[in-house]
């Protein structure tokens, strides 16, 4: 349930217009401000803004979400809409990479340090990523139909580029909150908007193992053979 928000802002692509030949579009700027749900500020936390509306095709680069110190780093990114991300794992024993998430099923089975499997990612949406062997790491990928995707910096601000003109959603999100906010912008050519905008997140929630169990208590470290 705490993801329908973010996939219906996600996977809804719109018709809207795409940039002329020549065209340098608008700028969208601002900051996020993300709080835990006692009020309190959170510094510094992993927060990915997106624009939604239009559609735009993929680069061809490959975003990295690696296995490390039993986590995956990072553990929050955006890609656009059929990019590939590769997962390797650096660490030195075995891992399992796997997403029962509707927009993108897949288990990448258990590897050891040094390798690494990648999957591209054809449907735009939310896709939370598991380990099968270390139920506290976790990793959620957002999948935009368009290129305006970026990282605000650790004091929460942003720059997106090069946005085609027209009344479009600006969304932010952040790894523990329920839901994305967002803000509708009106967006110019060669102009600037400025929006503000605030996350509010909770605990990270729990789930369950590829075969759709609870983990054992006492997860065993699998070493390399």
């Amino acid at each position: 349930m705490r993801w329908l928000a973010v996939v219906a802002g996600v996977a809804a692509l719109g018709v809207g217009a795409q940039r002329a030949a020549g065209d340098p579009g608008g700028r969208v700027v601002g900051t996020v401000k993300v709080t835990e749900a006692d009020g309190k500020p959170v510094a510094g936390a992993d927060v990915i803004v997106y624009m939604m509306g239009f559609s735009e095709p993929p680069s061809d680069q490959v975003a990295t979400v690696a296995q490390k110190g039993r986590k995956f780093v990072p553990d929050l990114i955006s890609i656009t809409l059929n990019e590939r991300v590769s997962f390797p794992n650096n660490d030195p024993f075995l891992h399992n990479v796997f997403s029962q998430s509707p927009e993108r099923q897949f288990d990448l089975g258990s590897y050891t340090r040094g390798e690494k499997k990648e999957r591209q990612f054809p449907k735009a949406g939310v896709v939370d990523v598991y380990c099968n062997i270390h139920p506290e790491m976790a990793a959620t990928i957002i999948v935009v139909p368009n290129r305006r995707h970026t990282r605000a910096d650790p004091t929460g601000h942003f720059v997106l580029e090069g946005v085609p003109p027209g009344e479009w959603k600006v969304f932010a999100y952040t790894r523990r909150s329920t839901r994305p906010t967002s803000a509708q912008v009106s967006v110019k050519s060669g102009a600037e908007t400025t929006v503000e905008l605030s996350i509010v997140r909770g605990a990270e929630l729990q789930h369950l193992n590829k075969y759709g169990e609870k983990y054992k208590e006492g997860t065993q470290v699998y070493k390399d053979k």
